[in-house]
């Protein structure tokens, strides 16, 4: 129940009650009872011979007051059962309860009697606090109890409590309601020679009480207080359900003790079970664990590196162990993406990112690494622990996903979510600076006849060259970007004058003008180019490619091979 608590420490001392032989067993009673202890000792010339108690008075025949006068050595318990001083009182409890005695002798080294030790001791003194708080009073209540009539004579009913081993009873006092009886009364009916009457007359009232649902340091406090040694334990009707004492209190915790150390002893058992069952089962998964682990001391020095650790790298566990893993190092990062990297490790106990790393052979890869700094209990870092992935391919089909997202498959320049995206962009620039922008419209003239004549695959290699042209005769900011099928748009950004988007016009119907040369075939197509300004034709994105769009179509009109700028009368009448 905590730290060994020696009995010596809560043993009853100073002047031990004792007795002669002869003394009666009246006068005997009567100097327990003054004094207010459950025990004397019968002793001879300083020779210990036995120990009469609270519990032997209830062997007294009480229907013949004449045997109080008998020598209290005729009922005395011997031999006395003694106990060392130095002895824990978790044992002595245990002591107690395993020879049915409530009392031990308590001898110093050299044998001599220093104390009495009695159960109330225990359950006053042991550290009981965080039992009995935690429990509540039924727990501790080992029976139902023993009832009598009020009309019972003393002698009856201390016969009773003697063959039922009870140390009190509670009285049924008729009109009077309950009382109760106990052996310390016994004593004291001894002491005070008093006949065989009925014992409503002599039984305690009014009958303490404590609820059944309350914690037992609620009952213990009140047996203080009161002075007393039992207490009734009423439901929530008021029904009398048990009685409980020090006695209780005290078997229960041994219980509780005993309890505690079986469970104790069990979840020993079964951490140990699992902490073995855990640690194979870690070993198996960093053993078949597809992400590199490496461990190093708290000077970064390898002390432990898996399978995977090997297979990503290249490097066996005997080449890197006591090594630093600035063998792994790239030669890509800079002493400050370090620096940072540490000073996370020191302020957070973990570092995550990505870094470039050289395998055995010299190839680089990309890593996800996962750095936590482990402590022992006073928080220094005993290791480091390092966990990593390969993420070199991830990241190249990422770039390859996003340029579907963003770019055309055939040619791979922009595609109308990436070309709506600068052109929004476009316009808030053009709106800040007040400047020009220009959306060209251009679709391929007789295209549709290329591929229906000489197949898709010669088709896809005119958008290819026509794309390269055009891209010839853009500068570095503008955007050329394909719709679908023929149709593309291209993006002028900052233009000065109209007559500088004109010329950009000119220039790619020029260029698409000379013959192309595919697979044997000498194929000339032509170009329509509708041009919408801004803010002119439009201020938002949709706009200036509707209006871009509708001019194509008017230049196709007038003969193809030619561009036209937006005229909004001609799309009024259209």
């Amino acid at each position: 129940m905590g730290q060994p608590l020696p009995i010596s420490r809560i043993m009853h001392t100073g002047l031990l009650l004792q007795c002669s032989p002869e003394t009666t067993i009246a006068d005997a009673a009567a100097r327990m009872s003054e004094n207010a202890v459950s025990s004397i000792l019968i002793t001879d010339g300083g020779t210990v011979l036995g120990i009469w108690t609270e519990h032997d008075a209830l062997a007294v025949d009480f229907s013949d007051p004449e045997k109080f006068q008998q020598p209290v050595s005729e009922v005395m318990s011997s031999p006395v059962l003694s106990l060392p001083d130095t002895l824990d009182a978790g044992e002595a409890g245990i002591r107690l309860r395993d020879t049915g005695k409530r009392h031990f002798l308590v001898t110093n080294s050299q044998g001599d009697p220093v104390g009495i030790l009695s159960q109330t001791d225990l359950a006053l003194n042991q550290g009981l606090e965080p039992y009995l708080r935690l429990r509540e009073v039924r727990t501790a209540v080992p029976r139902p109890p023993l009832v009598v009539q009020g009309s019972q004579p003393l002698a009856e009913v201390a016969a009773y409590m003697h063959g039922h081993h009870s140390d009190a009873v509670v009285v049924d006092c008729g009109k009077d309601g309950l009382g109760i009886l106990t052996e310390r009364d016994m004593v004291r009916f001894i002491a005070r020679h008093t006949s065989n009457t009925p014992v409503n007359g002599l039984a305690t009232r009014p009958l303490l009480t404590v609820n059944e649902e309350d914690p037992l340091i609620h009952a213990r406090d009140l047996l203080i207080d009161h002075r007393i040694r039992h207490l009734a334990v009423v439901n929530q009707t008021g029904e009398v359900t048990g009685l409980i004492g020090y006695h209780d209190m005290l078997a229960g915790a041994e219980q509780m003790y005993l309890d505690d150390l079986r469970e104790a002893l069990e979840q020993r058992d079964k951490a140990l079970a699992q902490s073995r069952q855990t640690l194979q089962l870690a070993e198996r998964v960093i053993e078949s664990s597809f992400e590199g682990i490496m461990v190093t001391d708290s000077n970064v020095q390898i002390e432990f590196v898996n399978p995977a650790f090997t297979k990503l790298t290249g490097y066996r566990p005997d080449e890197v162990i006591g090594r630093s893993p600035e063998v792994l190092s790239s030669g890509r990062h800079d002493s400050e993406f370090y620096r940072r990297m540490w000073q996370s490790l020191t302020t957070h106990g973990y570092w995550r990112g990505e870094i470039w790393n050289r395998r055995k052979t010299g190839e680089l890869y990309l890593e996800l690494l996962t750095i936590t700094a482990i402590t022992d209990d006073d928080g220094n870092t005993t290791h480091y622990a390092g966990l990593f992935t390969d993420i070199t391919q991830h990241r190249k089909n990422e770039e390859h996903i996003r340029q579907l997202a963003y770019y055309d498959a055939l040619t791979g320049v922009p595609n109308r979510r990436l070309l709506e995206d600068r052109l929004d962009h476009a316009i808030r620039h053009a709106h800040r600076k007040e400047l020009l922008l220009a959306v060209l419209f251009m679709d391929l003239d007789r295209f549709k006849e290329v591929n229906d004549t000489l197949g898709h695959a010669v088709g896809d290699e005119l958008l290819l060259q026509f794309t390269a042209r055009v891209k010839d005769c853009l500068r570095e900011d503008d955007t050329l970007a394909r719709l679908g099928g023929d149709e593309f748009i291209v993006l002028l950004p900052e233009m000065e004058r109209l007559s500088d988007v004109v010329a950009v016009a000119d220039r790619l119907i020029e260029a698409n003008k000379r013959p192309y040369h595919i697979q044997g075939h000498q194929i000339n197509v032509g170009s329509s180019l509708g041009i919408s300004l801004y803010p002119a034709d439009g201020v938002t994105v949709q706009e200036l490619i509707n209006g871009a769009d509708i001019a194509m179509y008017q230049a196709k009109r007038d003969g193809r091979n030619r561009h036209q700028l937006f005229n909004p009368d001609v799309c009024q009448s259209a």
